[in-house]
């Protein structure tokens, strides 16, 4: 074990020049000629721009669902949850393992979480395990497309149709994927996108609601913004009145112009993370220890965010690639480990209990090539 590792395998942050990091942002050509012609108008705050964002946005992901752009993933979890009508006392189902984001919002508003555990060969949502815990106070089952591999939606829908309930999306990791043709976006009730620093499309922090009822629509630009009808208010009428609480949860124009440069590069950037994440398939398929997560299904087309594997010996294995200038981690965690859940369910979570010590992410990002994958799997093969 590294002299800095922990118990659990974690290890300091590498630095760009120590060798291949595990993630680094991707920022378009045109990111600082956007940005600088913003700070050269009237708009820095959400003005045209993020107008412009929204356009192009859905016209290549949103499949006719209505896009709100907003300052995080987060605030678009909120709001879809909150356009939902999920209210204090319901209970959502959602995954154990996901980014806390996921499930914190649920927190402020008072709704019940039911924990579900994941697929052994995805990470996603179990969907036997989304079965047995809806209730008559279930109200929606939100889904996480881990790592850029979309979850079985077919499946989530047949549940969703047949007990009234609404699917929220979570595609943080998944712009770009599809499932059986469709784009992910354009399927369900609300999808949310991220566009923090280490996404495919960043604009530094930021994310994007797809709704599919557009009549929502107007209901959450007030919510994005205090409730308050902005175009009315931009009219100067005194009688503009705030009839529901809202929150700041606005894009601005800065971090719009960094978008639209990323949506330029979008199809460049999404063909370089599928060839590498095809190229660690290949290269890892017949390493013993070693299971690539999110492998071989030719029905959903893979967003390639992240490479995840798991691993024999992990804490081992993350020590022998830091030593030769590769850093690995886990990135994120079972949501009930932490004590704002409630703390960890014992025994609930059985594939969850089982891969919890040996799922490992390796480097993916726009800085690399198929000969960095090649040594990081060389390095892999000498043993660990």
């Amino acid at each position: 074990m590294n002299k800095n590792q922990t118990r659990s395998g974690e290890l300091p942050l590498m630095e760009t020049n120590e060798g291949i990091v595990l993630f680094h942002p991707h920022i378009p050509q045109n990111s600082k000629k956007y940005v600088g012609q913003v700070l050269d108008s009237r708009w820095i705050g959400q003005g045209p721009m993020v107008e412009r964002f929204e356009k192009e946005f859905e016209e290549r992901f949103g499949g006719g669902c209505a896009p709100l752009a907003v300052g995080s993933g987060t605030d678009a979890l909120h709001l879809a949850y909150l356009l939902a009508g999920i209210q204090a006392g319901d209970e959502v189902i959602a995954p154990v393992f996901t980014c806390t984001a996921t499930n914190i919002p649920f927190l402020y508003m008072g709704a019940t979480i039911r924990f579900a555990d994941v697929e052994k060969g995805t990470l996603n949502i179990d969907v036997d395990h989304v079965k047995r815990l809806i209730t008559p106070r279930t109200k929606a089952i939100v889904c996480v497309h881990y790592g850029g591999l979309p979850c079985n939606m077919d499946e989530l829908h047949a549940l969703a149709h047949e007990h009234g309930l609404i699917i929220i999306e979570d595609a943080a990791h998944a712009l770009g994927a599809t499932y059986k043709g469709k784009k992910i976006g354009e399927i369900s009730h609300f999808t949310m996108y991220s566009f923090q620093a280490i996404k495919h499309v960043t604009t530094a922090d930021g994310g994007m609601l797809l709704i599919k009822d557009r009549d929502l629509l107007e209901k959450a630009k007030r919510l994005r913004w205090f409730g308050i009808d902005r175009s009315a208010k931009q009219k100067g009428i005194w009688e503009n009145d705030i009839t529901e609480i809202g929150y700041k949860y606005q894009m601005n124009d800065m971090a719009a112009a960094m978008g639209i440069a990323g949506l330029e590069e979008f199809n460049d950037t999404l063909a370089l993370r599928r060839r590498l994440l095809a190229r660690y398939f290949d290269n890892l398929k017949d390493l013993d220890g070693v299971k690539c997560v999110g492998e071989g299904y030719t029905d959903r087309e893979h967003a390639a965010w992240m490479m995840t594997i798991i691993a024999e010996r992990r804490i081992e294995l993350q020590a022998h690639l830091r030593a030769n200038g590769i850093e690995s981690g886990q990135v994120h965690y079972r949501n009930d480990r932490y004590s704002i859940f409630g703390g960890r369910q014992q025994g609930a979570f059985p594939n969850m209990d089982k891969l919890e010590d040996s799922y490992l992410v390796l480097p993916l990002h726009t800085k690399m090539n198929e000969t960095h994958v090649d040594r990081i799997c060389d390095v892999m093969k000498k043993g660990w």
